[in-house]
């Protein structure tokens, strides 16, 4: 079967009552060179854009196959989809998940009333894991991507967002194993050829953008990024096809880069994102794309991330962003020292969290000690006036 228009003109009708048209927000406060607008998935029921696929698929399925039961593989979100899907349906789901998945998203797909079988690895391993266990049961495989049906689900998403803003020249997607995508790239070039669309994966992840360049599917040996969402080692093949035929141009981001944008989103525009979701943004922010001047849509695929990393990515995106740096000052173990430190950063604007005074440094003065300061600032630029502050002083930054 392939892909057509009416296919996703089917799933929206079915979705209808499921799910909502999610909002395009305009991001006026995050600066950037184009017009920017964020197509929050990360709002839609179950905190992502999953159910919409996951719905669809098993809405065609046939009382029989309902008998027999669901399974799926994921990192979380299409679990998630597919779980309370399968619930709405009555049908029983059995849902492997990897052990890298945060328990955010392990206990919300257990709330559906899924099955959950935790497997070691990354997707892929679940994924085998899955497909055994669908051959030795019967049961029908839920896949997250590479189905023509749940590439009409997310597809979806791309009607909403060409009647929220026909004249958009752009659209930036999260990728991992292609599904949404794919859905969306198809929709878009079918209805306004001239959008553009670009796809973005994680630098440590980057099995669809190694496959186009490539030119064929390959496996990745190993993943490696907090967007759990998108880790996934080898693309399917329906949606590599779609990518190359549909897709503009595929880039990467790093882990600091998307963790900078999940902090940007929560600063400027109060809105939650997980790392997968945030790739979209973190290419537009850091100038991966030439969308300079555009109207350009970053779709916000999920929301689901883990308190726990959260506390981290924040920690990270103040970081990479110049809100936070590290100064190591070389002193002699004096009085007043300590008191022209402070003075220089308070002058300076700066705010001090964490001191550090170690008077156990090889090759220092018998007399000598370091001094390391925890400070938050600005920017960049507010660091290395601080720095060049104390260097007028007669002090060393190491």
């Amino acid at each position: 079967m392939e892909l057509t228009l009416d296919r996703v003109y089917q799933a929206a009708h079915v979705l209808k009552p499921v799910i909502h048209k999610t909002d395009l927000v305009h991001a006026t406060r995050i600066q950037t060179d184009c017009d920017l607008y964020l197509k929050t998935e990360n709002l839609q029921n179950t905190g992502s854009f999953k159910i919409r696929g996951a719905y669809f698929k098993i809405s065609t399925l046939s009382e029989e196959e309902r008998k027999k039961g669901v399974v799926a593989c994921s990192a979380g979100n299409h679990a998630q989809g597919v779980a309370l899907a399968a619930q709405a349906s009555g049908t029983k789901s059995t849902i492997f998940l990897p052990a890298i998945a945060p328990i955010s998203k392990v206990e919300a797909t257990r709330s559906y009333g899924a099955s959950v079988k935790m497997i070691d690895g990354v997707y892929d391993d679940a994924y085998e894991a899955a497909v055994k266990f669908q051959e030795e049961h019967g049961s029908v495989f839920i896949h997250p991507f590479n189905d023509v049906d749940v590439m009409a689900g997310q597809g979806t998403i791309g009607m909403e967002i060409l009647d929220q803003l026909e004249d958009a020249d752009a659209v930036v997607v999260p990728v991992g194993g292609g599904g949404l995508i794919s859905g969306i790239s198809f929709v878009i070039k079918k209805l306004n050829p001239k959008c553009k669309v670009y796809g973005v994966q994680a630098q440590g992840a980057a099995s669809m953008v190694q496959a186009v360049k490539d030119h064929h599917l390959e496996s990745l040996e190993e993943v490696h990024t907090f967007a759990d969402g998108i880790a996934v080692k080898s693309p399917g093949s329906l949606s590599y096809a779609m990518v190359e035929k549909y897709v503009d141009e595929l880039v990467t981001v790093t882990d600091d880069e998307t963790a900078a944008a999940i902090l940007t989103l929560m600063e400027r525009q109060k809105i939650v994102s997980e790392g997968a979701g945030a790739v979209s943004v973190a290419a537009v922010l850091f100038n991966k794309i030439p969308v300079k001047g555009k109207k350009v849509v970053a779709v916000i695929s999920g929301g689901n991330i883990d308190v726990n990393i959260l506390a981290r990515v924040i920690n990270r995106g103040l970081l990479k962003t110049g809100r936070k740096a590290s100064l190591t000052i070389p002193l002699l173990d004096k009085p007043g020292q300590l008191e022209e430190v402070s003075k220089i950063i308070a002058e300076q604007g700066a705010n001090v969290t964490k001191v550090d005074h170690n008077m156990n440094v090889e090759d220092s003065d018998i007399n000598g000690c370091h001094l390391t300061l925890q400070i938050d600032t600005r920017d960049f630029a507010h660091i290395e006036q601080i720095k060049q502050a104390f260097i007028q002083r007669g002090f060393t930054i190491l």
